[in-house]
């Protein structure tokens, strides 16, 4: 059986690419590792953040869509990000850098089994700073351009939540199709975490009932989750398929390969592939630094960028 690696990235809506571009470099200190563009909609910025490297299991992913509206939460959705930062210490820095940027918070004794510091961002998208120990992030590496201290930065993502009205549906696709094992749980809430994940990469699901969330503003809009190369995601293919589920097959991204599908619950999971990566995919072009588009599109740059506004470099505060 081929195995889960843990999570690659998760891709969200913002309203607002430069004041998405600011919370997340200037305020939480994140390195931006790509711009680019939605494949499937050009006029459309994607903004990729993540560690020094845009390690798979770092990136938060941004398409900017200027006319959503507010997103209507509900149940059938990605419901709160976790982002891991090194120790319950670093929960005491953030405490009184959001207070320095007037970022409310609340804290948590127990989001994902870990002290934790709930927020939102600008758009009101559910976040939470979880204290990790340093084994779960020593594959990620701090961004020496960040306003943050070295030791308080965040490193990766951290436990994803998902509501759904079919807790038992969720369940059969993580444990079944893929190679998620229960860590905990009742009939309302449980944890799941990849068998060879080391313990990193873990998925919340809670039953909730009720409408089904409207995506805007500050929604998410798919997680994905990484395997090692495309031999792997063609087998992830045809299990999918195997399952009943509408696989798009296997998606060259360029940064990377993909294939998307929906769950029962219709939460949308990507499988991604570790490489090329976003860090040196483009010769010539400084991560994060330029407009990189895929070789595809690049003969459509003036006119790409025509229609993109021009975000102003990260600034340190």
């Amino acid at each position: 059986m081929k195995t889960i690696l843990g999570h690659h990235h998760i891709s969200m809506l913002t309203k607002n690419a430069q004041e998405n571009n600011k919370f997340y470099t200037q305020v939480l200190g994140m390195r931006r590792v790509k711009v680019t563009v939605n494949q499937d909609d050009p006029s459309m910025y994607h903004l990729f953040y993540g560690d020094q490297n845009g390690t798979p299991g770092s990136e938060l992913t941004f398409f900017e869509m200027p006319m959503a509206a507010h997103t209507r939460r509900g149940t059938n959705a990605i419901t709160r990000i976790g982002l891991f930062v090194r120790g319950e210490s670093s929960l005491s820095y953030w405490q009184k850098r959001f207070d320095e940027h007037g970022v409310e918070y609340s804290e948590a004794a127990n989001y994902g089994g870990r002290k934790s510091l709930l927020f939102e961002d600008g758009d009101g998208l559910r976040l939470a700073l979880q204290a990790a120990d340093n084994d779960e992030v020593s594959k990620f590496e701090s961004w020496n351009g960040s306003a943050v201290p070295a030791e308080y930065q965040i490193m990766s993502m951290g436990t994803i939540e998902m509501s759904v009205r079919r807790i038992e549906k969720m369940e059969r696709t993580l444990t079944e199709l893929f190679d998620y094992v229960k860590v905990s749980g009742d009939d309302h809430e449980r944890l799941y975490r990849p068998a060879n994940s080391g313990g990193h990469s873990e998925i919340v699901v809670k039953y909730k009932d009720g409408g089904r969330e409207r995506p805007g503003r500050g929604s998410v809009h798919h997680l994905a989750i990484n395997v090692e190369d495309e031999e792997t995601l063609q087998y992830w293919h045809e299990q999918v398929v195997k399952r009943g589920f509408s696989s798009t097959g296997v998606v060259d991204r360029h940064f990377f390969k993909s294939l998307y599908f929906r769950e029962s619950n219709g939460i949308m999971f990507e499988l991604a592939t570790d490489r090329p990566g976003l860090v040196g995919t483009t010769p010539g072009i400084e991560a994060g630094e330029k407009l990189d588009l895929p070789p595809f599109l690049e003969a459509d740059r003036a006119e790409i960028e025509a229609k993109l506004t021009p975000i102003e470099k990260d600034k340190r505060i």
